[in-house]
């Protein structure tokens, strides 16, 4: 069976992947999900919203593909959410597959109990104002990583990267070697508990 770039990243862990581009498009820590157990891996639908605003957020549920991930740029702002349950039911109903916001959304207990991942700054009780402006597939600003419509995004308990979709075959491939490289140093070192970890320890302190 054929397996799909998105499906190779999800695969992944964040700290491979961040890894294998160096560390770079790391988006800031800050922005982090709202479950620990979140998981995202697709091509970012962007969107730019003006400050307090989140009309655009349905303009781009409506132009989604399924596995798209929405990346919203509502410049840091904390004191108006970009959706609530309605808009990411909406969202999760045409197969988006999640949300990274440089802002914040509401209702995140409704966000739990539907498992729509959400990588937000945070949570408030107000709602976003619909005044107009605002726009989809656009290049952004998130966590300080510019991002492009159609780039990867991954994210996991760690945080979110951005994968530049011309660099995605080869990050996936650097970041598949770097976990098997990974897991051969930790059989190496740990399969004899103390005796194995000196003898590793030996080889790699100078």
């Amino acid at each position: 069976m054929i397996t799909t770039i998105e499906e190779r990243f999800l695969a992944l862990p964040t700290t491979a992947v961040s890894d294998a581009t160096g560390g770079h498009t790391n988006v800031a820590a800050d922005i982090k999900p709202l479950a620990d157990h979140f998981k995202i891996a697709g091509r970012a639908l962007t969107v730019r919203l003006p400050d307090g605003e989140n009309g655009a957020v349905l303009e781009a549920i409506s132009k989604a593909q399924k596995g798209d991930i929405l990346v919203i740029d509502a410049k840091g702002n904390t004191n108006r959410a970009v959706a609530g349950d309605f808009v990411m039911q909406l969202a999760q109903g045409v197969g988006v597959q999640g949300f990274v916001v440089d802002g914040v959304i509401r209702d995140l207990a409704a966000a739990r109990d539907i498992e729509f991942p959400v990588f937000a700054l945070g949570t408030t009780v107000a709602a976003g104002n619909k005044h107009g402006g605002g726009a989809v597939g656009v290049p952004v600003s998130v966590g300080g990583v510019v991002v492009q419509k159609g780039d990867i995004i991954v994210g996991d308990i760690d945080g979110v990267i951005v994968v530049p979709a011309a660099d995605a075959e080869k990050v996936a491939a650097d970041a598949e070697a770097k976990v098997a490289k990974d897991e051969a140093r930790e059989q190496e070192a740990l399969q004899n508990g103390e005796a194995s970890i000196r003898a590793y320890l030996a080889k790699v302190v100078k």
